[in-house]
């Protein structure tokens, strides 16, 4: 957009044109999205508004019914945003532009770089998995990737820029290679992606996104394990600890090889962060399910939670299974989930207290503190010091009120120590 003469201003500026891209994983997502175009209009009543994303695709005709939307763009067309934005006409109907997912074939490389240290590279979309609750193949299509090589010279040109860290992120990350203008062929793995993203200059992190753990290969945790580059942290959807319920979900693991690839992880890398996605109230989860989840989730070594409460979405199989479970129960158990992640992330936290890590220092700022991210993904705050902004330095983890803060730290050859005075009130 900045190519075509377009003008990036802050949401609250009162902008000409608003962008809202949208997620579709839960009810609550298609809730915001009315919520944020209501917002947008509070500071331009006259803007114009153009909805993209999976919620865009799925429902394109009820967005456009929204008051104030003028144009709806599908997973395929919102790559085009430039030009129908060009072609917006001032009054009438919301333009609706949503082709068929089917039919979309060509990967579409993104990556995002504003002001933050961290750069999120797409190097994979569409999913082939078709699991029981999911409308994400209906929104992005079929798996298909980028080419190794193109890949690294995008990374290539990040370091250029001064990126010291990329997440690779995907809708089915370890699915990489399935070629783009041939559906279901394989060309090259994810493995043999970060095998050659490890060899690119200047970048000095590579962080692994959500990864299925059936694709979570040992080839892959050893390679990281032994990597400089690629960090110790793993985010690893699990969905139910119920082996009955995996099944229902049409998951492609059971719980056993869930536990195997947390077990691996942990003897390579002690200090890993792993992180899990799950799903409460699925439909058919009984008490015992639940508790078999919980208990599953307690005596495994992970670092925290992600936890959604199961909505019906149109178009899924789920939908039409018996033994729906009541929202209050849902929620109650969602609840329980939370607090275990609360826990579980305390616990991470403190084992890491005393040790050294290295610290990514991040731009943002409220003028007092900033803060980073460890390697394995501890969050660490400290006061701002311009001389920190993306350097990685070495930490030793002091204090837990309410984030862990660093005491001295190593950048390069130079120890500088700062002075800490944190109170016990977490405000």
């Amino acid at each position: 957009m900045a190519d075509e003469g377009f003008e990036v201003v802050p949401f609250r500026d009162g902008a000409d044109i608003y962008v809202i891209n949208t997620c579709s994983v839960t009810e609550n997502a298609d809730r915001k999205c009315r919520k944020v175009v209501k917002q947008a209009l509070k500071f331009n009543a006259s803007a114009r508004i153009v909805v993209v994303g999976c919620y865009a695709q799925l429902k394109p005709d009820e967005i456009a019914t929204i008051p104030g939307v003028s144009l709806v763009l599908g997973a395929a067309e919102k790559f085009n945003l430039h030009e129908h934005v060009k072609r917006l006409s001032e009054d009438g109907p919301a333009d609706v532009i949503a082709g068929e997912i089917e039919n979309v074939r060509q990967f579409s490389s993104a990556f995002s770089f504003l002001d933050r240290t961290r750069t999120f590279l797409k190097v994979q979309d569409g999913c082939d998995y078709n699991c029981s609750f999911c409308t994400i193949p209906l929104a992005r299509g079929a798996s298909r990737s980028d080419t190794v090589e193109n890949v690294v010279q995008q990374a290539q040109a990040l370091a250029e820029q001064g990126v010291k860290e990329i997440v690779l992120t995907g809708v089915n990350l370890g699915d990489f290679g399935k070629n783009s203008n041939k559906p279901g062929q394989r060309n090259e793995s994810f493995f043999s992606l970060i095998r050659e993203l490890d060899k690119v200059p200047r970048i000095e992190r590579f962080r692994i996104s959500s990864i299925e753990p059936n694709l979570l290969s040992d080839e892959i945790i050893r390679f990281v394990a032994d990597s400089q580059k690629f960090v110790p942290h793993f985010h690893i959807p699990l969905q139910s600890g119920s082996d009955k319920i995996l099944k229902k979900m049409r998951r492609r693991y059971l719980s056993a090889l869930y536990e195997d690839r947390v077990n691996l992880i942990k003897e390579l890398m002690p200090d890993a962060c792993i992180g899990v996605d799950v799903i409460t109230g699925f439909p058919g989860e009984t008490e015992q399910d639940f508790l078999d989840t919980y208990r599953f989730l307690n005596e495994l070594d992970i670092s925290y939670l992600h936890v959604f409460t199961y909505s019906e979405r149109d178009n899924t199989v789920a939908i039409e299974m018996s033994d729906v479970v009541p929202l209050k129960e849902r929620e109650s158990r969602t609840a329980q989930l939370i607090n275990l992640s609360e826990k579980k992330k305390r616990y991470f936290y403190e084992s890491q207290v005393g040790s050294r890590r290295p610290v990514l220092f991040e731009a943002e700022t409220d003028g007092k503190l900033m803060s980073g991210f460890t390697d394995n993904y501890v969050k660490v705050t400290t006061d701002f010091d311009p001389l920190l902004v993306n350097e990685i330095a070495w930490d030793k983890l002091e204090n837990l009120q309410p984030e862990i803060v660093f005491h001295e730290i190593e950048v390069e050859s130079d120890t500088l120590t700062l002075a800490q005075k944190y109170s016990n009130d977490p405000a």
